[in-house]
C-alpha cells in the first residue's frame, strides 16, 4: 500500500464512512458460478455524486442509465452485478432501469438516486427474473461490515480483493473515504472491465465532488494499462454523505485540497492493486519517468512503457532488454532527448543502471535477473531535465502465458 501522510488506513471500505452499508447475494447470473454476483452500497441520506465513465463509443446499457440518474449530482444507492455485462443487449436499457427501480422500492428510494454498474461478458442476454427474485433479498442483508462481501461480489477473473478506507480531518472534523473496485483484463482506463465506488462522509458539492473525481483519476486510474483494451463499462462513481459535518467544499480551497489527497490515496491505491492483479500477472510494473521536459512527456512516456508487450514479456522473463524501454519511450509521442536518457531498474532485490546518456552501460545479467525475479518491479527513466516536477508514475504487469489461457476460455 502507498502511505499518504495525513491520511490512516482504517477497516471498513465502503462502509468505513458515516451512513453506509453494503451487501451481496448469489442471484445464479453467470452458470456455475458459486459465487455471489450482486452488490448493494446504500447511504441512509442522499449524497452529492459524481462518476467518471468509459470513452469507449460502445458503452453498456449501466452507463446510459447511471449518466441519466447523475445529471443533477446526487444518489443514494449504487446495485452492481458481474457475470453479465448488460452490453449490446435488445433489452439492455430496461434492465438497467429495472435494477434501479426494484432498488428504490425495496430502499424506498427514488429510482433516479440509484446507479447501476454491470461486469462480465458482452453481448449475452441477461433476465429480469433473475433481479426481481434477488434484488428484495439483497435490500434486506445490508450491513456496517459488507464491504468485502460487496467487493467480493462484483470480481470476475480477478484474485485479489481492492479494498481501501481512510481516516482524516477537515476543519476539525474526522472524516473518512473508502472504496471497493473490480478488474483485472481489458483494462485500458481511457477514463478496465474496470468498476469503482467510493464512498465518503465528507459534506461537498457535487460540482466540486465532479472536479475532485476527474483530478484523482488523472493520477490514479488513467495511469494504469493491463492490455491495451478499454471496455465499454468503465465507470468509478463516489457517494458523499456530508455526514462528517465539516463546513460544506464549495471552491477550491485548504479543505478542497485535504479531501483531493484523501480521495488520491484510495484511487490510487485501488488502481495500482488492479495492476498487479492483471490477468495472469506474475508481477507488478511501476514505471517512474522523472526531469522531462514536461508534465505531459513524463505521462506520456510512463503510460507508453508499462503499455508495451515487449516491456512486459521481458520482465516476466526477468530480461533486462532496456532497448525495448526506450523503444516504448520513443514511439510515446513525447518529445525529449534520447542522448540524455538513463534507465534504472529496481526491486526488494537491488537497483542496476543499464542506460545512460541514451546509451548502455556494463552491468552484471545475473545481478539484473535477481532484481526482475521480485514480484514488484520499478523501472526509473531519468531525462535529465531541469524541472523536478515534470514526473510521472504508471502501473502495469507483466505479460504471461496465462493471460491468453485466460481470455481463450473466458467464456467457458
Amino acid at each position: 500500500m502507498i502511505e499518504f501522510e495525513g491520511f490512516t488506513p482504517v477497516y471498513g471500505g465502503v462502509c468505513a464512512a458515516q451512513g453506509f452499508t453494503a451487501g451481496s447475494v448469489r442471484a445464479g447470473i453467470k452458470a456455475g458460478s458459486g459465487k455471489d454476483d450482486l452488490a448493494m452500497i446504500y447511504c441512509v441520506k442522499k449524497c452529492t455524486a459524481a462518476a467518471v465513465y468509459t470513452q469507449n463509443v460502445v458503452k453498456g446499457a449501466p452507463i446510459i442509465v447511471t449518466q441519466r440518474h447523475l445529471q443533477d449530482g446526487f444518489a443514494q444507492a449504487v446495485v452492481v452485478n458481474s457475470g453479465n455485462a448488460n452490453t449490446c443487449n435488445s433489452n439492455g436499457v430496461e434492465i438497467a432501469e429495472l435494477m434501479c427501480n426494484l432498488t428504490a422500492e425495496n430502499l424506498k428510494l427514488d429510482p433516479q438516486d440509484v446507479i447501476v454498474a454491470s461486469t462480465g461478458v458482452i453481448g449475452q442476454k441477461l433476465s429480469a427474473e433473475i433481479f426481481e427474485q434477488n434484488i428484495p433479498l439483497l435490500s434486506c442483508c445490508l450491513s456496517e461490515v459488507g464491504s468485502t462481501d460487496a467487493c467480493k461480489a462484483i470480481m470476475t477473473t480477478d484474485t485479489r480483493l481492492k479494498e481501501f478506507a481512510f481516516e482524516f480531518e477537515i476543519g476539525g472534523k474526522t472524516c473518512s473515504i473508502g472504496g471497493i473496485s473490480k478488474g483485472s483484463g481489458m483494462i485500458n482506463p481511457a477514463m478496465a472491465t474496470l468498476l469503482c465506488f467510493i464512498t465518503t462522509d465528507v459534506n461537498i458539492s457535487a460540482e466540486m465532488l465532479q472536479k475532485a473525481l476527474n483530478e484523482a483519476n488523472i493520477d490514479s486510474y488513467s495511469r494504469v494499462n493491463i492490455d491495451g483494451d478499454t471496455s465499454t463499462n468503465d465507470m468509478a462513481c463516489i457517494l458523499a454523505s456530508g455526514m462528517a459535518g465539516n463546513a460544506e467544499i464549495t471552491d477550491a480551497n485548504e479543505d478542497y485540497a485535504v479531501f483531493l489527497d484523501g480521495l488520491c490515496a484510495v484511487m490510487v491505491n485501488l488502481a495500482r492493486e488492479t495492476a498487479r492483479d492483471g490477468e495472469g500477472a506474475t508481477k507488478l510494473i511501476e514505471c517512474l519517468v522523472k526531469n522531462a521536459p514536461s508534465l505531459q512527456a513524463a505521462e506520456l512516456i510512463s503510460r507508453s512503457v508499462i503499455s508495451s508487450s515487449l516491456v512486459k514479456a521481458a520482465v516476466f522473463a526477468a530480461d533486462a532488454n532496456w532497448g525495448r524501454i526506450l523503444c516504448a519511450a520513443g514511439y510515446s509521442g513525447a518529445d525529449f532527448d534520447p542522448l540524455k536518457v538513463s534507465v534504472k531498474m529496481l526491486s526488494a532485490n537491488g537497483e542496476v543502471l543499464v542506460c545512460q546518456n541514451g546509451v548502455g552501460v556494463d552491468y552484471c545479467e545475473e545481478a539484473a535477473h535477481e532484481v526482475l525475479s521480485a514480484d514488484e518491479v520499478v523501472i526509473v527513466i531519468d531525462l535529465q531535465g531541469d524541472n523536478p516536477d515534470n514526473q510521472a508514475i504508471a502501473w502495469g504487469c507483466d505479460l504471461t502465458y496465462d493471460y491468453v489461457k485466460i481470455n481463450a476460455e473466458y467464456r467457458t
